[in-house]
């Protein structure tokens, strides 16, 4: 470790101990809480200007969470007693930041990573954002699957003489009162925008694209979730699968009927293998029914006053929402690592996926939502603070800390 005293030295870089984790949503919040809650100090690099990000400026006005609270609350501290049972979008983002201040979790905002590599002469990761560079033994990635929104090439998009826009960038339907809106997608986000349009006397023109899992959102006056959760504990996937659909084509019908097939591979199977979500019915099924949303199928090329489809018709429209998801963003900026795919999620499945090497983790992977990431966390956590317990029981502190070097400093 001569070479990283050197290194220092040369730089005149102050040591801070711990980890670095890059990206404060709920992914990174909880993994700097429970390295604090096992002693471990880390820091949190997130390049907006807030926590939880993509609630607080890349969501819809009416979202709730989809699952029971019990389901997504973060390790070490609940959601409070009086919050309902699907907190809305408000006391999720109040939740998030009542986390951050219990456990004293200070994110560096403003620092965008540029680039991540493992330095193999002085056994660190440099990190590297537009004006500072870190280092430290361990790099905790917990930008999650959703760092990016995705937006499909579509012929002639751009002839289009009305609004497009994602849904990161939508709030509410009252912006399209009175509007013909094509929603490009029929996932959950797709559902909800193309209801809460409707809500606001819009008509949305919902393209569904693929085949789609519709399920109720509870069953019997239970999270189909937590019914699906509970019940792998004790009987195959596939059959556990089954059921669900059975139960859903009794409180939902036939939704081939409806322009909305369903995959072969059942909704949980389907989930685990390719991270494709089941949609939870909160209404849009129902409006779906009356024809107040219409559901069509692909577009074949947009033009100057709306789409033309690939069964041939053409219609016309005031506005384009893309309801087309997100991506991780991590293949841009972590270097000369396989850890992760060309999509940006660990080759490793689940339950395994927390961990590579030389220091490497990933939290918020696992395709099973805020539940995987607290997982992810705990793990992660009780790993490096056993390293971080020998490596000060044997006096190395040279091989436990982080580096920071300002942008007006040159690496050798």
């Amino acid at each position: 470790m001569g070479s990283c005293k050197q290194d220092e030295n040369k730089l005149n870089c102050p040591r801070v101990p711990g980890p670095i984790i890059v990206g404060a949503g709920p992914s990174g919040l909880a993994t700097a809480a429970c390295l604090t809650k096992n002693g471990v100090p880390s820091i949190v690099l997130e390049k907006t200007n807030c926590i939880a990000s993509l609630w607080q400026n890349r969501t819809y006005e009416r979202l709730n969470l989809h699952l029971p609270k019990q389901l997504c609350e973060l390790p070490l501290m609940g959601f409070p007693k009086n919050f309902p049972k699907y907190p809305s979008k408000q006391l999720f983002i109040s939740y998030m930041k009542s986390y951050a201040e219990t456990f004293s979790i200070e994110p560096r905002f403003g620092q965008s990573v540029q680039s991540a590599d493992f330095d193999l002469v002085i056994g660190l990761w440099r990190v590297r954002t537009q004006d500072s560079e870190y280092m430290s033994r361990w790099l905790i990635i917990a930008t999650g699957e959703n760092a990016e929104p995705v937006i499909p090439e579509i012929l002639a998009i751009e002839k289009f003489s009305g609004t497009v826009i994602h849904t990161s960038a939508y709030k509410s339907g009252a912006y399209f009162r009175q509007q013909k809106v094509l929603v490009i997608g029929c996932g959950n986000s797709g559902m909800e925008v193309s209801l809460d349009l409707c809500n606001h006397d819009a008509t949305p023109y919902m393209v569904a694209r693929n085949t789609v899992h519709v399920l109720p959102r509870e069953m019997f006056g239970f999270s189909t979730f937590g019914i699906a959760m509970a019940l792998l504990k004790w009987i195959p996937l596939r059959l556990v699968d089954k059921l669900l659909l059975l139960v859903a084509h009794f409180f939902l019908g036939n939704t081939d009927r409806l322009g909305l097939p369903r995959p072969k591979t059942g909704p949980i199977e389907l989930k685990n293998s390719t991270g494709k979500t089941p949609v939870l019915d909160v209404g849009a099924l129902s409006a779906i029914k009356s024809g107040k949303i219409k559901v069509t199928r692909g577009v074949r090329e947009i033009t100057r006053e709306g789409a033309k489809f690939v069964d041939g018709k053409e219609k016309e429209f005031d506005s384009i929402i893309f309801a087309t998801g997100y991506k991780s963003n991590v293949p841009s900026w972590l270097k000369g690592s396989d850890f992760f795919t060309e999509e940006g999620v660990p080759r490793t499945p689940f339950p395994h996926s927390w961990k590579g090497e030389n220091g490497l983790y990933a939290v918020g992977f696992t395709r099973r939502g805020l539940l995987g990431s607290s997982s992810d966390a705990i793990q992660i956590a009780r790993d490096i603070a056993h390293q971080w317990k020998t490596t000060k029981d044997t006096n190395n502190t040279n091989n436990t800390h982080f580096i920071l070097c300002n942008s007006n400093h040159s690496l050798p």
